[in-house]
């Protein structure tokens, strides 16, 4: 049988006065509370897991508080892991203050792109979203919605005109919040995982000084056989030079030296081909002096064999190589260049070794010949690199390490000053004196150090006080005291 014709059954204007109603009560008894939509970052294309996210817009609403007498009784619940705070919360919206007043604001995805900033994504919202966030003023806390009721009332008049949002407290999980409001980023701007990476936008070249002696020594060692079967770098020795009184003022540059530099000393280097380890060459780290005879080089340890090497010796050659300043903010060794002897002569050559971004060492390849002063050394300065603003929530990449993470802050107090970079999510460790390159904003400077913890404070972790207590109590050290089974 047919409706009666007699009644209008829900027409459009009843059911705009039941919405300007609702939307009137909720003005005379509800509360103000922020409501933060949810902009997803990183996801899992496999199982759909969203990996990070952020928080950077807010929207005033009024809303009914439903909870008549606090938050749900038996929230809190105590487990041997600790006390969890399940905190819910059930707010009442109206449905036409939402769709007119926060769903325009929320962009939709249209072929795959956002409409806002590279790396963001917002699934359209016509209705509030499961995921996005409820500020609540009243406890000053931040809820997750978890499941928002659409009908409830069920169709009154032929429409719904409110929505449910049913809310637990919200757990932090390193996502971005930024939302402009005081109450909440002075609480959580530096809780989770923090790593803060210092940068350097252009590094000191390193300076050398070498000894010049005008005694015989070790100018090059030939390696002979290459040996086989190498688990670690083998020991180098070679023999001293007979008793010989020095005249230090022959030797030029020598001035800050205060050790014996008589007998030369060499270091292997290693290489592996066809998963054999054997010796690819022999360093001088000094040259030695007063040599008559070629000495012997005798190769021990290192878990191989067979490995034999000679030497040859000749004046005026280069002792070794002083280094005066080891430079900054080197991620592969420079090139070192050494000029050649005034009157002719053999050029010496060297190749140097980094330790955190600085030189450490430098080894003579061959210590020349025919030098009567001290020659140039120059030391290629390290690549200039350092420009760019990093963006917020971008993914920065590590050149040599490949590490990643996400960017949560960039301070640059201006140049020659250390900038600093805070970021989270990292997969692995960066290297120092590695290039930290941004992927949306192409910003690129030279890691100087880092800090796996840079979390400020942390009023929740209480683990060690709690360990400490439970010592007290019970003593395992001796035996269990429940007993063995």
């Amino acid at each position: 049988m047919a409706l009666n014709p007699f009644f209008l059954q829900g027409s459009p204007t009843e059911q705009g006065l039941v919405q300007d109603l609702v939307n009137e009560h909720l003005r005379m008894f509800g509360i103000e509370v922020y409501y933060i939509p949810r902009k997803l970052l990183k996801t899992d294309n496999i199982i759909r897991e969203v990996q990070s996210s952020k928080f950077d817009d807010n929207f005033i609403i009024e809303a009914y508080l439903n909870n008549h007498e606090g938050y749900s009784p038996g929230s809190d619940i105590m487990s041997k892991f600790g006390i969890t705070l399940k905190n819910e919360l059930s707010l009442i919206i109206s449905r036409e203050r939402f769709e007119e007043f926060i769903s325009p604001f929320l962009s939709e995805i249209i072929a795959g792109e956002p409409s806002y900033s590279p790396g963001e994504k917002l699934v359209f919202a016509t209705r509030p979203k499961e995921g996005d966030l409820i500020f609540f003023p009243l406890g000053e806390r931040l809820f997750e919605l978890k499941h928002v009721e659409f009908e409830n009332p069920f169709y009154q008049l032929g429409k719904n005109y409110v929505y449910e949002l049913k809310c637990e407290l919200f757990e932090y999980e390193d996502e971005e919040i930024s939302t402009g409001i005081d109450e909440i980023e002075s609480t959580l701007s530096d809780t989770g995982y923090i790593t803060d990476l210092k940068l350097v936008a252009f590094g000191g070249s390193a300076q050398c000084q070498a000894i010049v002696s005008p005694y015989a020594g070790v100018n090059e060692i030939i390696i002979t056989n290459d040996g086989y079967g190498y688990t670690r770098t083998p020991t180098v020795t070679i023999d001293p030079p007979p008793d010989f009184t020095l005249d230090r003022s022959l030797l030029l540059g020598a001035t800050s030296l205060n050790r014996d530099i008589s007998k030369a000393t060499a270091v292997a280097i290693t290489t592996s081909v066809g998963g054999v380890k054997s010796i690819s060459k022999i360093l001088i780290t000094n040259s030695g002096y007063g040599y008559i005879d070629p000495p012997k080089v005798r190769i021990t340890g290192g878990g191989g064999t067979g490995a034999t090497a000679i030497c040859g010796i000749t004046t005026n050659l280069i002792t070794r190589i002083h280094i005066l300043d080891k430079g900054d903010r080197y991620y592969q060794p420079p090139t070192i260049t050494i000029s050649g002897p005034v009157g002719g002569g053999t050029t010496a050559t060297a190749i140097t070794k980094i330790s955190s971004g600085r030189v450490s060492e430098v080894l003579l390849v061959n210590a020349g010949s025919g030098y009567t002063s001290l020659p140039t050394i120059t030391v290629s300065p390290p690549p200039i690199v350092g420009f760019g603003t990093y963006i917020v929530s971008e993914e920065v990449t590590g050149t040599l390490s490949g590490t990643s993470a996400i960017v949560k802050y960039w301070e640059n107090p201006g140049k020659d000053i250390d900038k600093i970079l805070r970021v989270y999510l990292n997969n692995g460790t960066f290297n120092v004196g590695e290039n930290i390159v941004g992927s949306a904003s192409s910003a690129i400077y030279t890691l100087k150090s880092y800090d796996l913890d840079a979390t400020t404070s942390d009023n929740y972790s209480q683990n060690d006080e709690i360990q400490q207590e439970a010592e007290l109590i019970v003593d395992f050290s001796e035996s269990n005291p429940f007993g063995t089974y």
